[in-house]
C-alpha cells in the first residue's frame, strides 16, 4: 500500500541522505519525492510517497531519531476518508462534488449534507447521502453551532467542507473542529470580502473575477490558502453575469483544493501553505 511522509524541521545539511537513508534501512521504496526549504527562516518541507518500510510507529521514530528536535514527522495512509459537507441554498458547489466524489473524480466518502435550509435535500438524497435540516430560525448563533457540531461529531468526519454554507461561524466553533474545515470563497482573496461581491466588482468594472479555497480559522477568510483561480470579464458583463462565471471558478477551485488534501500534499506553516502539486 501507498503511503505519504510528510516532514517539516529546521535546515541542516544531509536532511534528504538521512531521510532516504532510514526509508532504504526499512526496506521502503520511494515512488515520488518532493522538498522545499523555505528562504526566510530556513525550514525544510519534504513530501515523500512510498510503499513498504513496514509498521508506521516505527519508521516515525526512526526518522525522528535522526532528524533536528522538534521535527513534524507524519505518516499518512492514502486512503478514502470521510467527509461532511456543510451548505445552505447553493447547488453548484455540493452537487460538483457530490457527482466527483459518486464517480472516482474525488476519493472520499461524503458522510453527510448538513445544511440550515432544506433546499438540497432532494440533491443529496439523488445521490443517497444523508441529509439533515438544522434550522438557524429562533436560535442564537451559539445554540444552533451547537446543534450542528454535535450531528458532525456524529459522523466523526476527517474533512469538512463548506460548500457555500452562507454563515459565520463562531471561534468556538472552529476550535472544536480546529484544521478540518475547507472553505470556498466567491472572489481573489482579499478582495471583495463580505456580501454582494459581483456587484461591488461591477462597480469597480474589474477585469478578473476570482475564487478562492482556504481553511477556516477563527480570523473570518483569513485562513491559509489552498487554490486560487481566475477569469478574465470585462465592462460589458453584468453582475449577474460575474456571478455565473464565478459559480463556475468556484466549483473546479473548491475540487482543486479537495483532491491535494485528500492527496496529503498540503503543509501548513504558520498562515501559509507549502503545497507540493
Amino acid at each position: 500500500m501507498k503511503r505519504v511522509l510528510l516532514i517539516q524541521c529546521p535546515d541542516s545539511i544531509g536532511l534528504i541522505h538521512k531521510v532516504t537513508s532510514v526509508l532504504l534501512d526499512t526496506s521502503a521504496n520511494i515512488v515520488s519525492n518532493h522538498e522545499f526549504v523555505e528562504p526566510r527562516d530556513f525550514v525544510f518541507f519534504m513530501r515523500t510517497e512510498f510503499t513498504g518500510g513496514g509498521d508506521s510507529t516505527n519508521l516515525r521514530d526512526r526518522l525522528i531519531s535522526v532528524l533536528p528536535p522538534n521535527s513534524l514527522v507524519e505518516i499518512k495512509n492514502l486512503e478514502r476518508p470521510k467527509v461532511v459537507i456543510l451548505a445552505t441554498k447553493e447547488a453548484h458547489c455540493l452537487g460538483d462534488l457530490l457527482l466527483r466524489a459518486r464517480f472516482g473524480e474525488l476519493e472520499m466518502d461524503i458522510q453527510a449534507v448538513i445544511s440550515n435550509h432544506d433546499t438540497l435535500k432532494d440533491l443529496a438524497s439523488d445521490f443517497h447521502i444523508p441529509f439533515h435540516c438544522i434550522s438557524h430560525e429562533n436560535l442564537d448563533r451559539s445554540d444552533h453551532e451547537i446543534h450542528v457540531s454535535n450531528q458532525i461529531q456524529s459522523y466523526n468526519p476527517d474533512w469538512i467542507i463548506l460548500a457555500k454554507y452562507m454563515r459565520i461561524l463562531s471561534p468556538e466553533f472552529v476550535s472544536t473542529h480546529k484544521d478540518k474545515m475547507v472553505n470556498i470563497h466567491h472572489s481573489f482573496l482579499p478582495a471583495f470580502i463580505g456580501a454582494k461581491p459581483y456587484e461591488k466588482a461591477y462597480a469597480r468594472v474589474v477585469k478578473i473575477v476570482g475564487a478562492t479555497a482556504h481553511f477556516v480559522t477563527e480570523n473570518l477568510d483569513e485562513g491559509p490558502i489552498l487554490v486560487q483561480d481566475v477569469i478574465h470579464v470585462d465592462h460589458a458583463d453584468s453582475p449577474e453575469r460575474l456571478a455565473l462565471f464565478g459559480k463556475d471558478l468556484e466549483k473546479v477551485v473548491l475540487a482543486k483544493a479537495i483532491r491535494i488534501l485528500l492527496e496529503h500534499r498540503v503543509m501548513v506553516y504558520e498562515n501559509r501553505t507549502i503545497i507540493f502539486d
